[in-house]
């Protein structure tokens, strides 16, 4: 038995999007939220948050489908498969619908829905019933007919009083009739033959309140109210026949079976509607699951859970299985880290104010720790975390890469040492010059939310609200605080963001509502500030939340309304007034600012100096060194990123997969620019050989910064030359940018900036 507790691992317009396949980008979902189950009679369909994965019953293989093959990033609320059609037709939040072609993999998404001229928060799809292709599609505003054969759209259905827009969940058809159940409105019903059914008289009232379901079994019709009795049709009203426990989440047919989910049971009946069998969520040890969903398959009953992604049993069995792909615990991924062998995820966190209490529904963020390397995903729960909570930055002692420490904000920080959880120092164990508790709120309430190591192996981390607001864990086991009482007045209101550390050995530290804060003890202590006042700091906003020092020692600051730079963090010694400078940039023949405006959550600098910028609601921006030039900017609409709104970024500098955490999923983009090499021992090409069906670039990596790399034909010609900026360049097989060279075999000729460490490689060419 495999737990998840711990584990590796017509009249509307259509818009076609072919499965992308983009080998340039990676994606680390996570499939533990389970939405919606569909099935044929080889393959059970799950519907995770935003990606779908297929496994074949007989086999156990499974494939996944998210953003990278061209789902959107949305919500998915509903799935369902045709076998005859071979084809999946997926529903979301926002009333998106994505047909998915068993045949070719092509995807397409269908718009229709969303740009119907009816309030954006009733578009939600709820359910679909198929009738020999034509699928009814259940929304939050009525019924749409789609035609899954011609793939275009027929009536929508009106169906509330006086044809209002009324809430349908689920529709079924028996005895000729179609039947609608309401949330609020009832089960309606109408002939299905009836040639007006957009026509709100149509359809009579059969029961009155609320119902989650309705669904035809057998000979049977049966529905489901909203406080769990599932209730038989006897040909004019519905009568109660089982009360159950608790509300339905899920009522299905499958096969000669019918299934009602609810929060801690899965109950199957047969068509006589006798109980079968009662899957009890307790069945499943050590962990606690909430069932979402469930269907059979040749006597296997599949059922999705909440958190825990997909199980599976024989009808008569009591072996329980989980049948969910690898991935990080939670799609919304507040922060990362990765080096060159571990890639490192928390889940939050706080909201945009600092808040932890509302950064979720439930109160306090209870999540665990997610880690990625070549042995696949090792989820580390809650519940192995000595409680701690609200977790929100990930720092590698780059000392020992086995030993991590998470930053909570309200638990203090927590220490791993070999992927178990070994200290959570707070204000308990850390002495009197240690981490303190928020004054005024439970004693277990201290905000850590940053964590850098310097040169001496010191981890610095900012404790927010309190008086001595910075501190630092030293090699020896010590803490000192460092007062910040001098800084500012209301230091309840002090809340600290990201921080970096400089060449100089200087604390750059993001706040709330203070701007930046600047720190070195090695001038007595000295604190400075970047303010957002135009005669001082020169913000754009006093909400500073990202900073990062590039390969020329410049400061670049990203606030809540755009972006500045300090041009040398040795100012910090010189200036008395710490100004920034925005970046000026021409576009449509007229001078802008870089990212006017605009929210930036993360700024990373990559080993060509190149910044990747995140923002809130805008994607991903990929700057040249000066801001100049803009060389991608990413979105959900150009790019698989499943969501605009960017948590985190960071680079494997070894390999340059530059990651971006979003609130709606892990993915990864194939970057050029790496970390530059002590030598050039391991300079490398790829690829090689470069084949006619190729038509990217050839990238020379393992290089010196600042080294200076020729190709020339056989014959001695040279036909390209560039000096790196990190550890990689790109040569596009062209002369110069004139025109793409022949086949053949080309010397690549490496040397280091003073022409001390030199290497020559090969590449052939084949056209």
């Amino acid at each position: 038995m495999k737990l998840p507790f711990l584990f590796f691992f017509s009249f509307f317009t259509i818009h076609f999007c072919l499965s992308q396949n983009n080998k340039s980008w990676k994606g680390y979902f996570s499939y533990s939220q389970i939405n919606d189950l569909t099935q044929n009679d080889t393959k059970i369909i799950a519907a995770s948050e935003n990606a779908l994965f297929l496994e074949d019953v007989m086999s156990g293989t499974i494939k996944t489908i998210n953003t990278i093959d061209g789902l959107s990033g949305l919500t998915i609320t509903a799935v369902y498969n045709s076998p005859t059609l071979k084809k999946t037709i997926i529903g979301y939040e926002n009333g998106l619908l994505v047909v998915y072609n068993e045949i070719d993999g092509s995807i397409l998404n269908v718009v229709d829905i969303i740009n119907k001229s009816i309030p954006q928060n009733v578009k939600k799809v709820n359910h679909f019933m198929d009738d020999n292709g034509l699928i009814y599609v259940s929304c939050d505003f009525g019924i749409v007919q789609y035609n899954l054969n011609t793939l275009q759209f027929g009536d929508t259905y009106f169906i509330g009083p006086n044809g209002s827009q009324i809430s349908i969940v689920q529709t079924a058809i028996f005895n000729g009739n179609i039947y609608a159940a309401s949330k609020n409105n009832g089960i309606l019903a109408a002939v299905l033959s009836n040639p007006n059914l957009n026509d709100f008289n149509q359809w009579f009232t059969i029961a009155n309140f609320g119902w989650s379901g309705v669904e035809k079994i057998g000979n049977n019709l049966v529905a489901t109210t909203d406080n769990g009795s599932l209730q038989k049709f006897n040909g004019a009203i519905f009568i109660p026949i089982i009360q159950l426990p608790q509300s339905v989440n899920d009522l299905r047919s499958s096969g000669s079976y019918l299934l009602v989910t609810t929060k801690n049971h899965v109950y199957i009946y047969n068509n006589g509607l006798g109980q079968v069998s009662d899957i009890m969520s307790n069945q499943i040890p050590t962990i606690s699951v909430e069932f979402t969903c469930a269907t059979i398959i040749n006597n296997i009953v599949f059922f999705g859970t909440k958190e825990h992604g997909i199980f599976r049993k024989g009808l008569t069995d009591s072996v329980i299985e989980n049948k969910t792909p690898e991935g990080p615990l939670r799609n919304n991924v507040f922060a990362i880290n990765t080096s060159s062998s571990n890639l490192w995820a928390v889940f939050g966190g706080y909201d945009i104010d600092y808040n932890p209490y509302t950064f979720t529904t439930t109160g306090l963020p209870k999540f665990g720790i997610s880690k990625f390397n070549k042995n696949g995903w090792l989820n580390i729960p809650y519940e192995n975390l000595l409680e701690a909570k609200a977790l929100s930055r990930i720092t590698v002692n780059p000392n020992n890469e086995n030993q991590v420490f998470i930053c909570s904000y309200y638990s203090g920080v927590l220490k791993l040492e070999n992927d178990v959880v070994s200290t959570l120092y707070n204000a308990t164990n850390t002495g009197s010059d240690g981490l303190e508790t928020l004054p005024g709120q439970p004693s277990d309430d201290v905000r850590v939310n940053s964590g850098v190591f310097d040169n001496s192996g010191n981890l610095w981390v900012t404790n927010s609200g309190i008086r001595k607001g910075l501190k630092v864990f030293k090699s020896n086991g010590q803490w000192q605080s460092f007062d910040m009482q001098n800084v500012y007045a209301n230091i309840r209101k002090l809340k600290f963001g990201r921080m970096v550390i400089d060449k100089n050995g200087t604390k750059w530290m993001g706040t709330w509502r203070d701007g930046v804060i600047g720190f070195n003890e090695t001038l007595n202590n000295r604190f400075k500030i970047i303010s957002d006042s135009p005669d001082g700091g020169n913000l754009p906003s006093f909400d500073a939340r990202a900073v990062a020092v590039d390969n020329r020692n410049q400061l670049w600051i990203g606030t809540l309304r755009g972006l500045r730079v300090l041009s040398s963090v040795d100012s910090f010694y010189s200036d008395e007034t710490l100004r920034t400078n925005s970046i000026i940039i021409i576009e449509d023949n007229l001078a802008q600012e870089l990212l006017y405006e605009q929210s930036i959550s993360d700024i990373f600098v990559d080993g060509a100096n190149n910044k990747w910028i995140g923002t809130i609601d805008a994607g991903v921006f990929y700057v040249s060194q000066d801001g100049q030039n803009t060389i991608h900017h990413f979105t959900t609409s150009n790019s698989p990123l499943p969501s605009n709104n960017i948590n985190d970024i960071d680079i494997n500098g070894t390999t340059g997969e530059v990651f971006f955490a979003t609130s709606k999923g892990l993915v990864s983009f194939k970057g050029t620019a790496t970390t530059a090499n002590g030598d050039l021992s391991n300079a490398y090409v790829y690829p090689n050989p470069v084949r006619p069906e190729y038509s990217g670039t050839v990238k020379i990596s393992g290089l010196l910064d600042k080294a200076n790399v020729k190709v020339s034909d056989i014959e001695g010609n040279l036909v390209f030359e560039a000096i790196s900026e990190g550890g990689t360049i790109e040569w596009d097989t062209t002369a110069f940018g004139k025109y793409k060279v022949a086949s053949g075999v080309y010397m690549i000729f490496i040397s280091s900036q003073d022409g001390a460490d030199t290497k020559v490689k090969k590449v052939m060419i084949i056209r």
